[in-house]
């Protein structure tokens, strides 16, 4: 048993050894020395220095292509024939499938004049190859293959003429394959010096850079080595970084500037819009955020919202069916009538009020009262966006008790809220703040819109009373707080008492109470209080108050604990943005079609 000591393959016989060596270890392993051509036989390896390198012959070491393997056949063979150098070569020639005459010439198929130094040029000759005596001396090395090469170009010739026309077209295919050198790309590491056979090991190369290259602030660096592109994330750079590998488009590459730069150009667009469709799909969804926040995602109005919140009740335990369908029955009832069904409204709180404080004289120099108001707070129907109608009906209720406005007032009542959604959509269809109403697509019935200060000032105008809208759009004191907003008030309920040079301490007028809105609520002014040191403290309605705290005001037990809910001194107040609705008389006809014209651009008067 023999036993092959480049691979370890156990072999029976002598021969079969000599067969796997040539075939496993010597022929596959011939490349040409001048390119990168390999995986040939002797034969056409030959023939592709000859046709291929021509003027490289000379310079060229043939044998240098085995290397190795050569090495390694010439001292198996040896150990077991204990043949010399001379001899092995010989063998080695005639193994390839090359010629050999008697005296042991070899005789190759092509390239001639190729040299070796791997035996030296003088070597004695046996008895026994057939040679001379032994003081002769052998031909070179290089005359043996320069003959052999003659000799095998000769057979190969004669057998061209022979099979000329038995050759196949993939024989002419791999010719012209061996007669050009082999052009082999090769790829550079942008970020080193290293050269990559494939684009496969280039790519895994430049991951190891960027997992190990952390920038100044700690943190991985997303710029592309190749261009001047920045990715948002390790994952789009290893992406882009791949697009340049399939293109060929390294740096140290021989492409043409022109093209890497259009390259660069089209990732850096394509990066560009896949930002751009995330900051819009970012937008999208805080968009649906703010529709249904503001009651726009077509969830259902009040009618639906409070359906819910008794099913909820029933399935809770704290409704019975009964009481549901009979609660169901009596909404359905005032919202088919228009009116309000009361179940919100406290009266006489201006009233009790007023009662207040005739007998309490702590320390308020002055205190001015609106006209009667009633107060309406918000039910489970409009709960969380409902703040905006319920003040409506605190400043209708107002005006409903004012003789100056109470004829021009058509509804004796005061509506509920989806009958004021559809008087603010018909003020709407009358030409009245058309962007408002696009705003909200025309449409507020069977919605949870919030409502602001520009849909109270469109239904008091198609109501026929005059309206403004004043905004005080930024803090004018310190710690972000509106004294210029508590002075403007004190003017307003000042108006009543001109004539008067020392006003009284208690005034109850005939004014309206005020509108105020800011961001995400509203609430109705109903009075001011003047402290002896000068300080000014408004008096609020708010509907997010419930019956039963509202209640409190008319009890002379609890009125004065109440009132402190409903004070508001100027650190109370610190949003960013105010508006207040006042009303000041009544239009006529003409006056009403000249605020309608002039509120297709609506304004409102600034402070400061």
């Amino acid at each position: 048993m023999l036993t092959c000591d480049i691979c370890g393959e156990d072999i029976m016989f002598e021969e079969d050894m000599k067969t796997h060596l040539l075939l496993s270890h010597l022929e596959n392993d011939m490349h040409c020395p001048l390119c990168s051509l390999s995986g040939v036989s002797y034969d056409e390896l030959c023939f592709h220095i000859s046709s291929a390198h021509p003027d490289e012959q000379d310079q060229a070491c043939l044998t240098s292509a085995s290397g190795c393997s050569a090495e390694t056949h010439s001292a198996v063979m040896e150990s077991e024939e204990g043949r010399t150098a001379p001899q092995l070569l010989l063998t080695q020639s005639c193994t390839a499938g090359d010629t050999c005459d008697g005296a042991g010439a070899v005789t190759p198929t092509a390239a001639s004049g190729v040299t070796t130094d791997a035996v030296p040029d003088t070597l004695s000759r046996t008895p026994e190859s057939g040679g001379s005596s032994p003081g002769e001396t052998l031909p070179t090395t290089s005359t043996l293959i320069t003959q052999s090469a003659k000799t095998r170009l000769e057979s190969v010739r004669l057998c061209d003429q022979d099979n000329n026309g038995m050759k196949s077209e993939h024989s002419k295919a791999k010719q012209k394959r061996l007669s050009s050198p082999r052009k082999e790309k090769l790829f550079s590491c942008p970020m080193c010096a290293l050269v990559c056979s494939s684009s496969f090991v280039l790519q895994e190369h430049v991951e190891l850079h960027l997992q190990d290259e952390p920038s100044a602030e700690g943190e991985l660096r997303f710029e592309c080595p190749l261009c001047s592109v920045v990715c948002s994330n390790s994952f789009s750079l290893q992406e882009h970084v791949e697009v340049h590998l399939d293109h060929g488009a390294a740096v140290s590459s021989a492409g043409s500037p022109g093209a890497d730069l259009k390259l660069a150009k089209r990732l850096q667009t394509e990066e560009e819009q896949r930002r751009w469709q995330e900051e819009a799909q970012q937008e999208r969804e805080e968009f649906k955020k703010l529709q249904r926040q503001f009651g726009l995602d077509g969830g259902g109005g009040y009618c639906r919202q409070m359906e819910r919140t008794m099913e909820k009740a029933v399935a809770r335990g704290l409704m019975a069916p009964a009481e549901f369908h009979s609660r169901r029955a009596e909404m359905m009832e005032s919202v088919a009538s228009g009116v309000d069904d009361g179940r919100t409204r406290t009266q006489g709180v201006v009233r009790a009020l007023y009662e207040y404080y005739q007998t309490e004289r702590r320390d308020c120099v002055h205190v001015w009262l609106s006209a009667d108001t009633d107060h309406y707070c918000s039910s489970a129907g409009d709960k969380g966006w409902g703040c905006g109608y319920r003040n409506i009906q605190m400043l209708l209720s107002s005006l409903h008790r004012t003789d100056t406005y109470a004829p021009i007032l058509q509804e004796k009542a005061v509506p509920n809220i989806t009958q004021m959604q559809s008087m603010i959509e018909g003020a709407w269809k009358e030409g009245l703040d058309p962007q408002g109403a696009s705003h909200f697509n025309q449409r507020l019935q069977g919605t949870r819109a919030w409502i602001g200060a520009t849909e109270i000032f469109t239904l008091l105008t198609s109501l026929g009373i005059s309206a403004r809208i004043i905004d005080f759009h930024q803090p004018t004191g310190p710690g972000d707080t509106h004294p210029r907003l508590f002075d403007w008030v004190k003017q307003y309920f000042c108006q009543s008492n001109r004539s008067s040079r020392v006003p009284p301490r208690l005034i109850h007028t005939q004014l309206p109470p005020l509108y105020l809105q800011h961001q995400g609520h509203s609430s109705s002014i109903v009075g001011l209080e003047q402290k002896k040191n000068g300080s000014l403290c408004l008096l609020l309605l708010d509907p997010g108050s419930s019956v039963s705290d509202t209640r409190k005001l008319l009890s002379r037990d609890t009125v004065s604990t109440a009132v402190r809910h409903i004070r508001k001194f100027p650190g109370s107040l610190k949003h960013k943005q105010y508006q207040v609705v006042v009303v000041h008389g009544v239009l006529s006809a003409q006056e009403k079609q000249n605020s309608i014209m002039n509120s297709r651009t609506l304004r409102a008067e600034r402070i400061p």
